[in-house]
């Protein structure tokens, strides 16, 4: 089966360089239906990325994922008519409100179940699945011998992260905003461009990367997921669809970084991968990988037992 790469884009400009680069599929969003996506379009670009993407023979997925509370529900239906007006090849949806809104008005916006971190088992998936849902995204946080397990069961097909960010806790809340009252701190940004960080009391080299935006707090793990030494195995496990995502690696750099899984992915096909030309490529991505980050398997290596 062909491997997929879907990648996010931060610009018009930066999705034009990715779906030259070789992606499959484009994951953009917006500012009021899209959780954590690197920069929070227009639907003018939106429109503009998907034709983009359209001419040149490529996808584009609009994340619809964010906890949907009232006040987004009342406009959801005008947001998925623009998203099926302009064509957009499918969404990503978290919550059964949008998704009961979809079947119930015959939209024909095909759907890829993406609940951030609860999509942790195969039964999960397969339940989405008979609910409509074409793909599921999985969880960051799942060991390898959960992955193994799951995918002897997976009805329909799922993306799983292969390069980027892992978010572990988001709150409605405006934490950094309360934090900043409290230490009666004035003028301070609290977006991501701000590069705020808290750390473990007991482990001060700790940086989970933390901020705020209208859908409340989001942190992140402490390295960013870098599994470019273990994709053959994805592949032998049956994981053929590759996500990148850029939020917290920007520009230039993250172009290059998705033409090196490109090339990974061509070795794989050609049957050509082998561990020291993983390593090589590795390699290339980690310096291209934001300095102050760091990079690691995620959960994949872990002891399903030990993770609490």
């Amino acid at each position: 089966m062909k491997i997929k790469l879907t990648a996010t884009a931060e610009s018009v400009e930066q999705a034009k360089q990715i779906l030259a680069a070789g992606v499959d599929s484009l994951n953009i969003g917006d500012e009021t239906f899209s959780l954590r996506v690197p920069t929070a379009f227009s639907k003018s670009d939106i429109c503009e990325i998907t034709e983009m993407a359209h001419a040149a023979g490529k996808k584009v997925t609009v994340s619809v994922n964010a906890l949907m509370h009232a006040e987004k529900m009342a406009i959801i239906k005008h947001y998925l008519d623009f998203l099926q007006k302009i064509r957009v090849d499918q969404i990503t949806v978290g919550d059964a409100g949008v998704i009961y809104v979809l079947q119930r008005d015959g939209y024909k916006l095909p759907y890829i179940y993406d609940a951030s971190t609860l999509v942790t088992s195969g039964r999960q998936v397969n339940f989405w699945g008979n609910q409509g849902a074409v793909e599921a995204v999985l969880a960051r946080e799942l060991p390898k011998t959960e992955l193994e397990s799951m995918s002897k069961i997976l009805e329909i097909p799922v993306e799983i992260l292969v390069y980027g960010a892992t978010v572990i806790h988001h709150s409605k809340r405006p934490l950094l905003q309360n934090y900043f009252n409290f230490s009666e701190v004035e003028g301070e940004e609290k977006n991501r461009a701000a590069d705020h960080f808290v750390s473990e009391p007991h482990e001060p080299s700790s940086h989970y990367s933390i901020f705020e935006d209208s859908h409340g707090t989001h942190i992140f793990a402490n390295d960013d997921i870098d599994m470019m030494t273990e994709l053959g195995d994805l592949t032998k496990m049956g994981y053929y669809h590759w996500k990148l995502d850029g939020i917290f690696t920007r520009g230039e750099a993250f172009v290059q970084i998705l033409k090196i899984f490109d090339q990974a992915r061509q070795l794989i096909e050609n049957d050509e991968f082998t561990k020291e030309k993983a390593f090589m490529l590795d390699e290339k991505v980690r310096q291209l990988h934001p300095f102050d980050r760091t990079v690691s398997h995620g959960f994949y290596d872990l002891d399903p037992q030990k993770i609490k």
